[in-house]
Formats: structure tokens, sequence, C-alpha cells
């Protein structure tokens, strides 16, 4: 083990300072995170490679930074008996703070360099790549982009569902976010470098692993490089994609789409933001089962039925899908405190009774759009559904998810 110790990680607002008190007696120039999480694996090999590109190219102006979450395969401790070996490189363990955007503003507080930067701890993003981004840095960029969506970019061997996941993202990131995921080719990249006074002492607000997008929605951004590179598969370690990364990207967007107006809201009358996105993309997927079912119920083509028969046994599939998700995932903070099937179940009637509320009223204007005003049957099935998405939500927040068993106190003896 290194004698040298661990850096503090940082408190406090998550702000880059214009200049670390370091600064001054150093000769750093470029600072480049490295946030880890069960990396043990991959680690030492990355920092050996960095090392070699950057001694070559910035000898002596650079430091690695590594920032992990406390790993249980203690990567933070195999990287701390890296610094014997490597005097550019710091170690950060994080034992209260988690997440992957945060770790890389923490590092950044605690970097020394003019020019920040970040790259995967997994060694999926090359690490000779990292020198054209200083090319790019040196010829007056504010902001180079290692991206897999220009010439020279790609990936090795990703199946068609993650392809379409990403470009999916990619695509609703324009459509909700155009004058920031537009300016780049790979908004949910990773890998870059930037100057440093284009975030300094702007707060930060990061939410999920994306954390261009903070920068590009909240930085001072003039010039932007981007530079090839092709995505490479783990060889090592588990991935660490998710759904939940999706949900955080879509969460981010409309964060900063909001530019403080969702905080706002929040603050003032008490609208839990977050958790109604969450309920709100938890109805879409019923959406999609409650229009399945009405296809294949009422369609002539298929079974044929009664249009309000065949709307009562979607609406009824798709409250069963919801509850489901919304128990474990919307209110999933407050089902844990109300363990047990039968308070599960007494959960899902209040669920029920509340949506059946809602479904009267959706019947009612499906009917009144279809057979008076004369929508298409689908076109009406979707804006009765929109219409009373907020009331299922507020109310099933105020009387299907409560905790309202009192907690006996523990006696000591």
């Amino acid at each position: 083990m290194s004698s040298r110790s661990c850096l503090t990680p940082p408190l406090g607002a998550l702000q880059v300072p214009a200049r670390s008190p370091q600064a001054a007696r150093s000769n750093i120039w470029v600072s480049l995170v490295i946030p880890t999480y069960n990396e043990s694996k991959n680690i030492a090999g990355l920092i050996s490679q960095l090392t070699v590109l950057l001694d070559r190219r910035l000898p002596g102006e650079y430091e690695l930074i590594v920032v992990d979450d406390n790993s249980p395969d203690r990567t933070w401790a195999v990287a701390q008996q890296a610094m014997a070996d490597y005097p550019q490189l710091q170690v950060m363990r994080r034992e209260g703070e988690k997440g992957l955007s945060t770790a890389v503003i923490r590092g950044w507080q605690a970097a020394q360099g003019e020019i920040l930067g970040v790259i995967d701890g997994d060694l999926q993003h090359p690490p000779e790549v990292l020198l054209n981004l200083l090319t790019a840095m040196h010829q007056g960029a504010d902001l180079a982009v290692a991206s897999r969506h220009v010439v020279g970019g790609g990936v090795s061997e990703w199946s068609i569902v993650r392809r379409f996941l990403s470009r999916g993202a990619q695509v609703l990131g324009l459509l909700i976010l155009p004058s920031v995921v537009g300016r780049v080719s790979d908004p949910m990249s990773g890998y870059f470098l930037l100057r440093r006074d284009v975030i300094a002492d702007r707060r930060l607000n990061p939410l999920g692993y994306k954390i261009l997008l903070e920068v590009l929605g909240r930085g001072n951004i003039g010039q932007i490089a981007e530079v090839g590179y092709v995505f490479q598969e783990r060889q090592a370690g588990e991935s660490k994609v998710s759904w939940r990364q999706y949900v955080d990207y879509l969460l981010h967007l409309g964060r900063l789409r909001s530019r403080g107006r969702i905080s706002h809201l929040r603050h003032t009358y008490g609208v839990p933001i977050q958790r109604f996105i969450r309920f709100g993309l938890v109805g879409l997927s019923g959406v999609f089962i409650d229009m399945g079912m009405l296809y294949l119920l009422s369609d002539p083509a298929m079974l044929g039925w009664g249009l309000t028969r065949s709307k009562i046994i979607a609406s009824e599939t798709a409250i069963l899908n919801n509850f489901l998700w919304n128990d474990r995932w919307t209110f999933g903070d407050i089902a844990r405190q109300q363990k047990g099937w039968a308070k599960r179940v007494k959960r899902f009637l209040k669920f029920n009774l509340i949506c059946l509320a809602g479904l009267i009223l959706n019947v009612l204007l499906l009917n009144l759009l279809y057979n008076w005003v004369g929508l298409n049957r689908y076109l009406a099935n979707l804006i009765a559904i929109l219409a009373v998405t907020l009331w299922n939500f507020w109310l099933n927040l105020k009387l299907s998810w409560r905790v309202t068993d009192i907690q006996e106190p523990k006696i000591k003896r």
C-alpha cells in the first residue's frame, strides 16, 4: 500500500472553483478523472496505459484522479496501492455520496489542472484517443468530445436493441433539448476534455451517468471539437448499463430544459415532479398495453367486441401493469414501509378504485370523442388517457401510497 494518503472528498455544492489552491505550486495542465465502481480488474491496466501515453506527451504536466464510490471489490485499494509506482496518480474514496456524475465533479473540484477531463474506468474508452483530444484542446477548443458518431467512430459488438436505445435516446434529446443535445453528435459520451473556466463557479446539478449533458447545458462553451473513437467491449467486470440510465437521462433532459422552473414548481406548490415523471413513464407503458388490448378486443379484424366492454378489459389489464411498476418504482420508498401481502393488496384495491373513477371518466370521454366528435378510436382513447393521468397520480399519492401505520417506539431494556 502506498504511503501517500487518499484525497479527501469535497463537500457542499457541486461547483468547480475557477482556480485550484494548489495550482500555483504545480505544473499540472491536465487533470483526468476516472470514476470507478467495482473496476478492480481494469483499473491497474488503465492507469498503466494512460501513464505511458501522457508521460510521453505531457511529462509532469498531468494528473490522474481515481474517484471510487467505496467499491465492494476494493477498487480504491488497488488504485491506492498503484500510487507508489505512479507519482501522477491521486485516489479519492467516497463512502457517502454515490453516482458517476457527482464523482466526476468531486474529482474536478480537487483537480489542479486548467484542462479537466473524464474517462471510464472499464477500458471501453481507448486510452490512445486521449492524444487526439489533447490536440484539439491545444488548437483552442473549449470542449473536446470523443464521439462514436463521427468519422473514425463506432461501436464494436452492440446488439440491435442497444443500438436502438442509444439512438432513440439521442432523438428524444433532440426533441426535448435541441439547443444542448444538438451541439454534439454523441451527447451520451462519457469521454471528453474541457477548459476549467467554461464551468468554473457554476452550480451543477447532474442526474445519472451523462455528465456531458450537464456540461453542455450549464457551461459557457464556445468552440467544440469531436474526435472519433470505437467503443470497446468490456473485457473484465460487469456492465452497469441498465434501463435506469435511460430514465435518468430523460429526467436530466427535463431538468435542464426547465432551467429551474421545475424546482420552483416543486417548492412553491409541493408537486413531486420526479415522482410524477416516473408515474407518467409507467403510465406510458400502460398506454401501450391498453392500446394493444383495445385493438385485439374491439377491432373488426380481431375479436370485434363492443367498444365499451373492450375498453374496460383493456384498462383493467393496464391498471394491473401500472400498479406493479408504481409499487416497485414510483412509490417504492413508501411501499417498503408497508411490507406484507395484505398491505400490498390493500394498496392495489385503493389504486384500482381511484383508477376506476378515472376509467369512468375515460370511457365517457372516449365515447364522446369517438361517437360525437368523430375522432379516430385510437386518438380518442389516447386523449382520454392523458386527461385522467394527473387525477390518478395525485389521488394515488395521497391515498394509495401513504404510511398510515404508527410504529410503536421500541423500549430499551
